[in-house]
């Protein structure tokens, strides 16, 4: 059965193309370290890249293997690399496709560590960085150097929820000969697939949706052509950054469900947004599926939804944002975002903690700034609980 031409959810079920020898229904997990060779001849084969037989675990894995060509086939890639979680995607990428001397620029707002993890140490290793609003395509012209070998944008961005335009940045990407980067871990494939629209590579922290359940970290890597994957493939297992098989195994059972989950989590969310917005103690919302949003018309072009993460501001600042974050109960405080659970929390003094204050304003990270992620439970229970915080600011 070629799996790439069925529907996304006969795809969850069925992509991948794994086989078990023993006809097991789901993939089994590999729990071993290293895999034993036939004859001295076979060994040899396997390390010298003329057979695709396993060797050891960090290299490869049947329940690993597994999980990578399924997201492979979702984000319509050449291959898939699991890794231990978005970190360490995020590391591999830099590590693979940047040397000293070189130059990326990125989305202001992209996820703070991702940020932190260039600006405070691949710095110390002579690669340099740009960070822009990159929803306007001629400030990305401005910053592309010589040097420049990446373009790395987080579409929608963490936590502003601004919308970057795909195909324009595949389009001067290509022109200046550079590679297209694409963090996609707000969407899912299930709403978005940047190597469609023209991206290079895409990736994922899978403990957010593609997983769902909050209770396992991985990360995952989709190049779009094989000489790309090659590299990436190459610097993961110098790393040693693999996935763990049991962790696969989670993901694997998680991911079944991504688009059941997404689509009511996103249902939720477009009634709890409208809530928001119509509420007078809200002094503005950013929410791709509200008209009010600026780059609604790109969102619902290059997304096929707007997803469940919406950021807001209070009319009293920080100290109300503060004070509503305290009042929430069936919303957790906590960071994260993608599982079946509503999670609320204040991106500058968390997740962005480490970025400099300037860093912050210039990116619309506000003290105000309360992200949250809509969850499945029953949205009256979810608007009752921000009514009820909301009364208390």
């Amino acid at each position: 059965m070629d799996t790439k031409k069925l529907g996304f959810n006969s795809k969850l079920i069925h992509g991948g193309g794994f086989k078990d020898a023993l006809g097991s229904a789901t993939v089994p997990i590999y729990q071993t370290s290293t895999f034993a060779f036939e004859s001295a001849d076979e060994g040899a084969k396997c390390f010298s890249g003329e057979s695709d037989g396993y060797i050891y675990t960090r290299i490869g894995n049947p329940t690993i293997g597994a999980l990578e060509n399924l997201i492979a086939d979702l984000e319509n890639g050449f291959g898939g690399i699991a890794v231990s979680s978005g970190m360490a995607a995020v590391s591999t990428i830099y590590m693979a496709l940047l040397n000293s001397g070189d130059h990326i620029v990125s989305t202001d707002a992209v996820y703070g560590p991702s940020r932190g993890l260039m600006e405070n140490h691949f710095s110390r290793f002579g690669v340099e960085s740009t960070y822009i609003n990159t929803t306007n395509i001629s400030n990305i012209e401005k910053a592309i150097k010589p040097n420049t070998k990446v373009l790395f944008i987080e579409t929608p961005a963490n936590p502003t929820i601004d919308i970057t335009d795909i195909k324009a940045c595949a389009k001067l990407a290509k022109e200046k000969n550079i590679l297209l980067v694409v963090d996609n871990t707000f969407c899912s494939p299930y709403l978005q697939n940047p190597l469609d629209l023209g991206a290079d590579v895409v990736f994922h922290s899978m403990t957010k949706f593609i997983n769902g359940h909050a209770d396992i970290v991985a990360g995952i890597i989709v190049a779009k052509e094989k000489s790309v994957y090659d590299k990436l493939r190459t610097m993961m297992i110098v790393m040693g950054c693999n996935m763990d098989t049991h962790q696969a195994y989670m993901v694997l059972r998680g991911v079944k469900t991504l688009s059941i989950r997404v689509k009511e989590a996103q249902k939720n969310a477009i009634i709890v947004a409208k809530f928001l917005e119509a509420h007078p103690a809200v002094a503005w919302i950013k929410y791709p599926g509200l008209i009010s949003h600026k780059q609604y018309a790109l969102a619902m072009e290059q997304m096929k939804g707007p997803g469940s993460l919406i950021s807001f501001g209070l009319k009293g600042g920080f100290e109300a944002a503060k004070k509503f974050l305290d009042n929430v109960h069936l919303a957790l405080l906590a960071v994260s975002l993608g599982g079946v659970e509503t999670l609320i929390q204040h991106p500058a003094s968390m997740t962005h903690a480490k970025v400099s204050k300037e860093a912050k304003i210039a990116a619309g990270i506000t003290d105000d700034l309360i992200r949250l992620a809509v969850g499945i439970e029953n949205v009256e229970d979810i608007v009752e609980d921000l009514m009820n915080a909301l009364e208390k600011v």
